[in-house]
Parts: C-alpha cells; structure tokens; sequence
C-alpha cells in the first residue's frame, strides 16, 4: 500500500483545544505534523480506528519539577500517562542549575526538603554534567523522551550560584548580587529557558526546616529577575506567593505581582489554592486579577481541579504517627512485620499515647490536625461526603481520632491509602475550586509531576478534570470542549508554545484518543523504581486508546511503546 499519511486517525470525535463544539472528523498526520481535519481519503502506514472515542491535543502541564528526573530517565510518569505531552520543569524556585561542584549538595537538601524527593535518588541519579543553566539544558537536549520537556531556571539555585553561602542563609543581596541575577535569568532564556520561578512561601524549607534561599527575598531581589526577562525579550514568570501559606494580605501579593508584569514586560503566574484558615482569598485574588488584566497587566492564577493534600500511607513520607518514638522504633521494617508489630496491643498503645517530634515544623504540620482526612478509595474519591471523614467517624463511634486513623491505616495490609486535604477543601466541598477553574485568568496546573515522590501523586490531574467536571458531576459541569482547552491550547500558549495545543492542519501532532465512556482514574500507589531502590507514586488510568507525541505512539491503552519522540523544547527567544 502507498500511504499518503504517516498515521490516520478515523472517525473520531475532535475536541480541538480552540473550545468549539466537538464535530466528528479525521485527523492526518505526516512528518509530526498534522496535515489534514476533516474527511481525509488517503491512507495511513498507521491507522487508529477513533470511532465513539475523542481525539483531543495532548495537554501540557505547566507546573512540574523534572528537573532531575529528565537527567536519569526516559518516561516522564506519572504524567505522560495521563495524556500530557508536554511538561514545563524548573518551578517555585528550585532546580540544579546553575550549580558549582560544592554548591550541590545544597540544592538536594532545597530538593529534598521543598520537593519531597530522596537525596540519595538525587545523589545517585543526577549526572551532574553542566555548571550553567545553559549547559544544563544542553545536556538534557542529549537525551530522548516519551514527552517533551521545558524549564524555567529557579531563583533559589540562581541566589545560591551568585551569592553561596550567603544565599543559602538568605541574607540581603547586594546590588552586585542583583546585577549578576539578571544577566543569569537573561542568558538563561536566551539559551532556551521557558521564564524564572521563584518562591515566597513559608512552608518551602530543607529537611531540618531552613526555608528554601528564594524565601523571603526583597522585592528588589524579584524585579531583578524581571529585569532579566526583559532583557532576554522573553520568557514568563513563576512564583507561589508569600500568601500560599502566611501573609493572607491580597493586596500586598498583588502589588508584588504587579511589579513584575511591569518590571518584566511579560506574562506572570501565580499558584492559587484555598486554605481552610484564609478561605476567602482566592475570591479576593481573582478580583484582583480581573482588574490588573483590565489595566493591560498578564497576570493569571495557576489552579488546581481538585482537593488536594498529602496522602498517608504506611509505605509512603507521612501518616500521623510518622514521627512518633515507638513508631519510629519499626519503621525502617518490612511492611508485613511492621503491620504485625502495629498490631499489638502494646505497641499500639505506646504510639497512640506519644507525639511526634521533628526539627521541621512543616513536617509536623502534615502529620497534625487531621481530623478532614478520609480514606481515598480505588477508584479515589477526592470529595467524600462529611461522613466519610476520620473526625466524624470518631464522633459516631465514640473513639478518639488518632484511632480511627490507625485503624484505617492497617486496612488491606498496611496498603491503605489515605489523603488529608490541605487546599481546597475547606468548605466541606469543591464549589470554590468550580469557581477558579472557569475564571478565564486561571490556568489549570499545579500537578508537580516529578516531585513529592512519597505524599502526593497530583499530575493525574487531567484525568480528573475529564472524569469529575465533564462527565460523571451531577451539578457544575464543565463542557468537555473547556475542559480540553484549558489543559492544552490554553496552558500552550501561557509559556509561549505557539506550535501546540490545538488540532489543527501545520500544528505539532500531539494527539491524544480518549474513550472518554470508559475513562477512569485508579488509586496511587507506590513502586519503587527510582535510582537507589527510591519510592515513587504512580496513578493508572483507563480509557487512553493512544497518545502521540510529535505523531509516534508513546502509549496504547495506557502502556507505554518503545517511541521515545519527546525533547528538550527551548522557549520562543531561543527558537
């Protein structure tokens, strides 16, 4: 057969990413392009029956922390299996470049603390092949993925690079110090880098609770950065704000965020969650957002479509009594012997009488005040209904909630999993974050693929969105057609990735084929698969007939191929 097309795919119902109304059509593909919407006659070597299935973008996930994990692997889950074909690395502030030899052992610790990734996966998966942010990004562009990949270059590695060990104790920058920021953030985004990140917030600190360097830097310090982008021509800008976690002034977070849109002449973010003790805020942000977007300033929010926490498990970073004496005793246990040993009586009791202890008072916050934590379930349930939660499961049952939670933990051997919802969840409900998800300045995000390796698993994200919000909600649904905008075109075009996002002839064939009847999402679960035996969540999901990347295969039904089509992507001043 003389094919006309590398690949075909036929029948299908197109979500194009530009949110117009799904219309059935074929979509062809050649040289990893689309070439031709619509009826097409010609053949393809490949063709993929789509028939009853949607054909949408692959989606690209703007909020993820591969930076390392590009350095040692070739499949970048537990994104890539969820329908995302490109991620952007590098935010909130932490990364590994730029990095002299002696300053890299403060970076895993910023990692390990910020991230929730192990030092030793770090220590023994990171190459450490470059010094520059440059460099950085000519080693990864080396190398071959199932997805393409993109970075900012982090505030905290720049502070540490100009700066060292004063950086790292967060002293005051000089204007020298600023100087060398800005041609850092310039060269950087000439060379490839997607925009800056950098991080205000109080609850990003190393493992023995030192906050991140980034945290706390003078306002003068983040306009330097924009000055970089300025001088680049390009690039966008990143932060999670002092108000993620402390300073609840809307205001105040505004006026910084208005500074940097004007200082830099480009595109900001910012990371928008609700907090049970300032609910108010994201309404009050939004607000203010409107109104700076009137003033011809591009700021946005970066929502997440879920509640969202940290996930307890025997076999994962956290649970109540993670830091509790007698449990320590038996942590370092096989799982079995350590479900054995929980079980008795003694044991139990002398765990359930402690409190935990731990220099980082962040990591006591996580495992405190849990009474909103629930059992997840498989398939999850991220919004449980009042009575499912552990604090009134204790009321009902006349016990003591640390009870409930370690009999819940025991549950299938050991393996269950529960999530304490730290944002948005406050209300018992996910109204507020209906209202940040159809806001036309958010951008759907936040899923930090590549980190939390032990406590979250949140890039499954856009599995969620189609399950929960356009198919299977009774109230507040959200039209498939948005849905696939804001995970693909939208997210594009926020980092200026112009090539991609949307089917349509001359755009990259990035494709996903959905059985969107059969979609589901199951419950994370750990593997430990990383460098050094490291743990890692991974979420599976049902119904992605075929993903295409650059118009290969990576994956059908849900398992990975041999194409490995992804890259290095250089942002647009580079390009």
């Amino acid at each position: 057969m003389n094919a006309e097309f590398d690949v075909v795919i036929r029948g299908g119902t197109v979500v194009d990413g530009t949110g117009a109304p799904p219309r059935k059509a074929d979509v062809a593909i050649v040289g990893g392009k689309i070439a031709g919407v619509g009826e097409v006659s010609g053949k393809g070597r490949e063709e993929i029956d789509a028939t009853g299935q949607l054909v949408t973008p692959g989606f690209v996930d703007i909020h993820t922390h591969y930076d390392g994990q590009v350095t040692w692997e070739h499949r970048l889950m537990p994104s890539s299996n969820h329908g995302v074909t490109t991620v952007v690395a590098g935010n909130c502030g932490v990364g590994f470049a730029p990095c002299r030899p002696h300053q890299r052992d403060t970076l895993l610790r910023v990692m390990e603390g910020v991230e929730d990734i192990p030092e030793i996966v770090m220590a023994e998966g990171i190459p450490w092949n470059w010094e520059t942010f440059p460099e950085y990004l000519d080693a990864v562009a080396n190398r071959r993925y199932d997805i393409d990949f993109a970075a900012h270059v982090p505030h905290s590695a720049i502070r540490v690079y100009v700066m060292g060990e004063r950086g790292e104790k967060r002293e005051a920058a000089t204007p020298e110090d600023l100087r060398r920021m800005t041609e850092i953030v310039r060269e950087a985004v000439r060379a490839g880098a997607i925009g800056v990140s950098t991080s205000h917030h109080l609850g990003h600190r190393s493992v023995d609770g030192q906050l991140a360097p980034s945290v706390g830097s003078h306002a003068d310090e983040i306009r330097a950065l924009a000055q970089g982008l300025r001088e680049a021509g390009g690039g966008v800008f990143q932060i999670i704000t002092e108000g993620y976690y402390g300073n609840s002034n809307p205001e105040a977070q505004m006026a910084l965020l208005r500074s940097i849109a004007q200082t830099s002449g480009r595109p900001v973010s910012y990371t928008l969650m609700q907090k049970s003790h300032i609910p108010d805020v994201p309404e009050k942000m939004l607000a203010l957002t409107r109104q700076a977007q009137a003033d011809g300033l591009p700021i946005r929010a970066q929502v997440y479509p879920r509640p969202t926490g940290v996930l307890y498990g025997l076999s994962l970073s956290y649970h109540p009594f993670r830091f509790h004496p007698s449990y320590l005793a038996i942590h370092d246990l096989p799982l079995p012997e350590r479900v054995k040993a929980m079980r008795d009586p003694a044991r139990r009791k002398a765990i359930l009488s402690e409190k935990g202890e731990h220099t980082n008072p962040v990591s006591l916050m996580l495992v405190q005040n849990y009474e909103q934590a629930f059992a997840l379930g498989d398939p999850p349930n991220y919004e449980p209904k009042p009575e499912q939660l552990i604090g009134n499961i204790a009321k009902r049952r006349g016990l003591d909630i640390a009870e409930v939670a370690y009999d819940l933990l025991l549950e299938d051997e050991g393996n269950a999993t529960l999530l304490y919802p730290v944002s948005n969840f406050a209300a018992g409900n996910a109204d507020l974050v209906h209202t940040m998800l159809v806001d036309e300045n958010t951008l759907i995000g936040l899923g930090d693929g590549g980190a939390h390796y032990g406590m979250i698993c949140d890039s499954s994200f856009p599995t969620s969105l189609l399950v929960d919000w356009t198919r299977d909600r009774e109230n507040d649904r959200v039209p498939v057609e948005m849905a696939v905008q804001r995970l693909s075109r939208n997210n594009a075009l926020a980092v200026g990735l112009t090539d991609r996002g949307t089917i349509a002839e001359g755009m990259k064939a990035d494709i996903n084929v959905i059985d969107y009847a059969r979609l589901r999402l199951h419950a994370p679960r750990p593997v430990f698969d990383l460098p050094a035996g490291g743990r890692r969540l991974t979420q599976a999901a049902d119904g992605y007939t075929a993903t295409l990347v650059s118009g290969e295969v990576t994956y059908r039904n849900g398992v990975p191929t041999e194409a490995l089509p992804g890259r290095l992507v250089r942002g647009r001043v580079a390009a």
